[in-house]
């Protein structure tokens, strides 16, 4: 069970600050982009080794995407050109992310395993899980947030990993920052939730 399966429940904070982004004519679309731009930044940032300002960016990236779909609602401008541009963006949200996260790994961190492979292994996990998701709409199921790492809860590792981080910057297991281990997690849960929808998927087609 994902933070995903629980949307519905945190409507009540999520509506009173959509209709604050639509009294200030912010539309979806544009919450969008300024998600993306945020998680943009957040990636270089993170290259930079500048955890603290990386880690306030994607606070303002997981706002902005978590309002757009309420906006939309709230506006009646929800549809699929909104939901496609909305997925299209957060997989190019999650490669800034990890990719500067692995950038700025690749100069600071000392594990026995090249960081590139931590990277990889953690980007194909995430992009796989997210994948395996709305690939199951492609063939006429209902998309699936089941498994262990949706989106919402990687956004929330990754506050929680980055911030520990920031404060003890210099603190390392196996050569890995909690950034690093961050990744592995990202990588190890993507992997297994990718398995699990794939898993889902095939089941209910074969119904």
């Amino acid at each position: 069970m994902t933070l995903d399966s629980f949307r519905h429940k945190v409507e009540f904070v999520a509506t009173p600050l959509a209709k604050t982004m639509v009294v200030l004519h912010l539309t979806p679309n544009a919450s969008t982009v300024l998600a993306l731009v945020a998680a943009a930044a957040a990636g270089i940032f993170f290259c930079c080794g500048r955890v603290l300002p990386a880690v306030v960016l994607v606070v303002v990236s997981a706002f902005f995407d978590a309002i757009d779909g309420a906006v939309a609602r709230l506006t009646g401008t929800a549809g699929p050109t909104g939901d496609y541009l909305d997925h299209v963006f957060d997989r190019y949200a999650d490669i800034f992310i990890i990719t500067g996260i692995l950038a700025w790994g690749m100069r600071a961190w000392s594990c026995p395993v090249p960081a590139w492979i931590v990277g990889v292994f953690a980007l194909t996990g995430v992009l796989m899980s997210s994948y395996l998701g709305t690939q199951a709409q492609a063939v006429g199921l209902k998309r699936n947030y089941g498994g262990l790492l949706g989106r919402a809860d990687r956004l929330i590792l990754l506050i929680i990993f980055g911030a520990a981080e920031a404060v003890l910057p210099s603190l390392q297991l196996f050569g890995l920052s909690a950034l690093g281990w961050l990744l592995v997690v990202f990588g190890v849960l993507g992997h297994v939730t990718a398995v699990q929808r794939f898993a889902n998927g095939w089941w209910e087609l074969h119904l």
